[in-house]
């Protein structure tokens, strides 16, 4: 009951006039943003924080959070049009909404991909709600040896994404994270594959890489391809879902959902983490073994694209009841608390739960406002796909270019994003799949900080993994999630091997 009546009081804040048009323009400034490949949350919260300073530190919360999911909401469209990424947690959208924009079914896609954030953050708004009391908790209970083995419980999913040739896809997540690797280690100060460039000093951004093997490494196909049937569709079919599509993403919408809350509630593990172990995950659970997934699957887009918005909604766990940053965008979002005068933790929900219950009240509403918001638009998002070729691809290599230079102005950086083009382009042309690479960058250098700082608290000892409980069960499912399709994997060539044995003996016979 404290939680309705701390709900409608909530609403009470969030329905003035004056908050519900920051809760318009919040979503509606992330929303474009997000679209953008390079800007990404953390770039549209600080360009949004100077007029923030100047309002009532409710509403330039309520502003700053919807600017932030706003952002992720967003992230999905150049994803599934351009196979851009607009922000990182949205790169397993576009493993199965691109090849439905190719088919024709770009409209479809964005369409699953609106609902299925509505119900992410829905969901995650109201897990906010009811248990982060008592998930602070157990955010708190995640030491450095239990972060390393959820790492690599993540990492298990290369397996599920490597496709039909396993030994490739562990190929391509080891060159991930070797890529994470880059840099000066912060703990000897010893450079790593830096080849004595300053540039390479503080490491390789995961934009470059994602861009330059998703966005730029299209580019290149396409260019190759020219003259070719490339399987891009002129046509855009109906947004609508039919009953049977609406039931079959609405369990990977669920479990995307309380999954990707789970894993925003955690500091440091974020939508990007969420997105891939939701997108691994359904495809495990496939009844055909996954086959769909990759060329085209709408349970693809559903499952990732509920996955990082209720991950975002739960990153503000950790941040209002502990005044932890969930993530790289609350971390900005707590600075900007700071600076207006509120300090985030255990005493907030009492001290001011005019701002705890207002966020949370304007959270439902702006997804509302999203989702309005978004769907009218697919239509004019998805004539993207008709615009002829030779003007689609200087747009990419424009969103590309501008994506990295903007963030660093370094030209550098450049060359980067095109060496990473040509590589992409090199693993699609040898059947290397690009998923396990940008999981592997993405969860290599978090493990590494996390194994070093629980070795240097158990003095050197390996056993801290195991001695430890949580730790111990999660290393446990991450050898399960390893064993089990390999296992499949013997056992599926061991009868071939038979089958092909079988008519020689009946020869000999």
């Amino acid at each position: 009951m404290d939680a309705l009546n701390g709900l409608f009081d909530g609403f009470g804040v969030a329905l003035t006039p004056a908050n519900l048009l920051y809760v318009f323009l919040g979503v509606l400034m992330g929303t474009v943003i997000g679209m953008l490949p390079g800007l990404g949350p953390i770039s549209a919260i600080s360009l949004m924080i100077p007029v923030a300073f100047t309002m009532d530190p409710v509403s330039a919360i309520i502003l700053l959070s919807g600017v932030y999911y706003g952002a992720i909401f967003g992230g999905s469209t150049s994803s599934i049009l351009l196979n851009a990424p607009g922000v990182a947690g949205t790169v397993a959208t576009s493993f199965d909404g691109y090849p439905l924009a190719k088919q024709g079914k770009a409209g479809k896609a964005l369409a699953v991909a609106a609902y299925a954030s509505f119900a992410g953050g829905t969901i995650g708004v109201i897990g906010l709600m009811v248990v982060a009391p008592s998930l602070s908790a157990l955010a708190t209970s995640f030491g450095p040896a239990e972060y390393f083995s959820l790492m690599l419980l993540g990492l298990t999913a290369v397996v599920s994404l490597s496709g039909n040739n396993l030994v490739k896809g562990l190929i391509s997540g080891t060159v991930g994270v070797m890529i994470a690797l880059v840099g000066i280690d912060s703990q000897t100060s010893t450079q790593r594959f830096t080849f004595g460039r300053i540039e390479l000093f503080q490491g390789i951004e995961f934009l470059i890489v994602a861009l330059g093997v998703f966005a730029l490494a299209e580019v290149f196909v396409m260019l190759m391809n020219r003259g070719k049937d490339t399987g891009r569709a002129s046509t855009i079919t109906s947004l609508r879902l039919t009953r049977s599509e609406a039931k079959e993403i609405s369990g990977p919408v669920g479990r995307g959902s309380v999954l990707g809350f789970f894993i925003g509630v955690l500091p440091g593990a974020g939508a990007t983490i969420a997105s891939f172990l939701s997108y691994a995950f359904e495809k495990r659970l496939a009844k055909d073994g996954g086959k769909a997934f990759g060329k085209g699957s709408i349970k693809g887009v559903a499952a990732p694209e509920s996955a990082n918005n209720a991950a975002c909604t739960g990153s503000f766990v950790p941040l209002m009841t502990l005044g932890v940053p969930g993530s790289g965008t609350t971390a900005v979002l707590l600075g900007a608390l700071l600076v207006l005068g509120v300090q985030p933790g255990p005493l907030l929900m009492d001290e001011n739960p005019d701002m705890f219950w207002g966020v949370i009240a304007s959270m439902y509403i702006g997804n509302v406002v999203l989702l309005i918001l978004n769907l009218p638009l697919i239509p004019l998002f998805a004539k993207i796909l008709k615009t002829p070729q030779m003007l689609l691809l200087p747009l990419v290599v424009v969103f590309c270019v501008v994506g990295v230079y903007g963030q660093s102005f370094s030209t550098f950086d450049l060359w980067l994003l095109v060496a990473f083009g040509v590589l992409g382009f090199l693993m699609r042309a040898n059947d290397f799949p690009a998923a396990p690479l940008i999981l592997g960058l993405i969860l290599g250098g978090l493990m590494e900080k996390s194994m070093r700082q629980a070795l240097l608290i158990s003095d050197g000892s390996f056993s801290t993994f195991v001695t430890k409980p949580i730790s111990a069960g999660l290393l446990a499912v991450a050898v399960l999630s390893m064993t089990t399709p390999l296992l499949g994997v013997w056992r599926q060539r061991r009868r071939q091997r038979q089958v092909a044995a079988a008519p020689e003996e009946r020869v000999d016979a």
